[in-house]
């Protein structure tokens, strides 16, 4: 009897062991449902430089093979920016763990939103290693929000007393394309459709 039982106990953890290979294999299988890409054809994000929250350079390399979210905010704004930073707090709790997305933050405030005034907001919403918040000179900035991003006309830019404040959210495929929709960072529905986009995107 007992070596019965000891025989059954390797046959009962194989059968498991294919019950869950087989729900994976199900799930796998399901299709992959498509995400738009947005703007023209053939447009993709350009290259940048920038200041991470660390004091770090950060480039377009390190978002190379990733999929990776972007917001546009200051750390002052008492508006729609708190509500944005709540809900990509959810976006950061959902990919916390994977080393294949990042969320990148860019201050329209880089006069103010020194190094450590970044790094001090990043600690107060808990950052991941994945969320990077980021500074620069207000020019590069505002071209990429605008160029690269499509978040604003681009041609406001070059106007001095342009202040770009969006509640946008935009998700960038591994490729550089812009996908999914323009999300409302301020609706927490908009938000999870994101993150299920991001996740969707992850099994291309």
């Amino acid at each position: 009897m007992k070596n019965f039982k000891i025989i059954l106990i390797p046959i009962g953890i194989l059968c498991l062991g294919f019950f869950l290979y087989s729900i994976w294999q199900k799930n796998s299988a399901l299709p992959v449902r498509e995400i738009p890409i947005l703007g023209d054809s053939g447009h993709v994000v350009k290259s940048f430089s920038f200041i991470n929250q660390d004091g770090k350079v950060f480039t377009q390399n390190d978002v190379k093979e990733k999929v990776y979210i972007v917001e546009y905010f200051f750390t002052t704004c008492q508006s729609i920016c708190v509500p944005m930073g709540q809900n990509m707090m959810k976006v950061d709790s959902a990919f916390k763990d994977r080393n294949d997305v990042m969320i990148l933050s860019h201050t329209v405030d880089p006069e103010t939103d020194s190094v450590p005034q970044l790094k001090a907001y990043a600690d107060a919403h808990h950052a991941s290693k994945n969320w990077i918040f980021l500074t620069g000179t207000r020019d590069d900035l505002y071209t990429t929000a605008t160029k690269s991003y499509l978040l604003d006309a681009p041609e406001k830019v070059k106007t001095p007393d342009f202040f770009l404040h969006t509640k946008y959210f935009m998700l960038v495929d591994k490729q550089g394309h812009l996908r999914g929709d323009a999300y409302d960072g301020t609706d927490l529905n908009k938000v999870y459709k994101l993150i299920d986009d991001a996740k969707m995107l992850l099994r291309d």
